[in-house]
């Protein structure tokens, strides 16, 4: 998206971007000079410059000969709008919340998309009053770090498993053996479950398809998968090298670790 693009999606109408980058680059100028650096017609240029005027866009001087018009700064432009969205969203937070009614119905809800996801995590983190399990990958470490800390930090308790090599160091954190994430797909892969409540699954880093319910039966069988990853993580963590010397080669080598082999 290029600029005049990103201005329009701010609200400017295309003449009144066009005659704000002419500004910027020429001022102070006059209408006509303006019209005729942006390549808008000459009748819709007062028009704009009127309406960018109100914006506070603007700023107009009267000469004897003519009126001319200089810009109003981009820093000065945009943090204004950055107060009035900011104070827009406030508004709309107070406005909506009580006309929104959770109900947890059970279904299975699907949606797409990495940044999605990782809002509803987020989401999900914030809630969490008792107990957290997740799986994540690096890339949800780095992304859900912050909010998994506030959680820690409020008492929720956690249990991690780790499918990469990113430091992690909050409640009880094991790393999952690199070919059992291999042979599970579970390299993009990320599960949290809140609270035995609600769980989140969501797979894929460039293309995101995630499900999250509070269906009772979905939600045990996640926390029923993490707990046990957990658990079997704790039990080859303390029995190591005599764990493995008892395992048939086949499942000796998935659980092996990168030291053991």
């Amino acid at each position: 998206m290029d600029v005049l693009e990103q201005l329009v999606a701010l609200g400017f109408t295309e003449y009144e971007a066009k005659v704000y980058l002419a500004l910027l680059q020429e001022h102070p100028a006059t209408g006509y000079q303006i019209g005729k650096l942006a390549g808008v017609p000459r009748s819709m240029v007062y028009e704009a410059l009127g309406r960018l005027e109100v914006r506070g866009a603007v700023l107009k001087s009267f000469d004897e000969k003519a009126t001319l018009y200089r810009p109003v700064s981009p820093d000065v432009l945009l943090d204004r709008y950055e107060q009035e969205v900011q104070q827009r969203v406030m508004d709309l937070r107070t406005s909506l919340a009580p006309l929104y009614r959770r109900h947890d119905d059970g279904r299975l809800w699907n949606f797409s998309g990495r940044r999605e996801a990782l809002h509803y995590a987020r989401e999900m983190i914030g809630r969490a009053q008792v107990e957290l399990l997740l799986v994540l990958t690096d890339d949800d470490v780095e992304e859900l770090q912050d909010a998994l800390a506030e959680a820690h930090a409020r008492g929720v308790h956690l249990g991690v498993i780790l499918t990469g090599t990113a430091p992690f160091t909050l409640g009880q954190a094991v790393r999952h053996p690199h070919l059992e994430t291999t042979l599970h797909q579970m390299e993009e892969t990320l599960i949290i479950v809140a609270d035995d409540g609600e769980c989140l699954i969501a797979s894929g880093h460039a293309t995101t398809s995630a499900t999250v319910t509070t269906n009772p039966n979905m939600v045990s069988i996640a926390h029923q998968f993490v707990w046990m990853e957990l658990f079997a993580q704790r039990i080859f963590a303390r029995l190591g090298d005599e764990l493995l010397a008892r395992l048939d080669p086949e499942d000796r080598r998935i659980l092996q670790h990168e030291e053991h082999v």
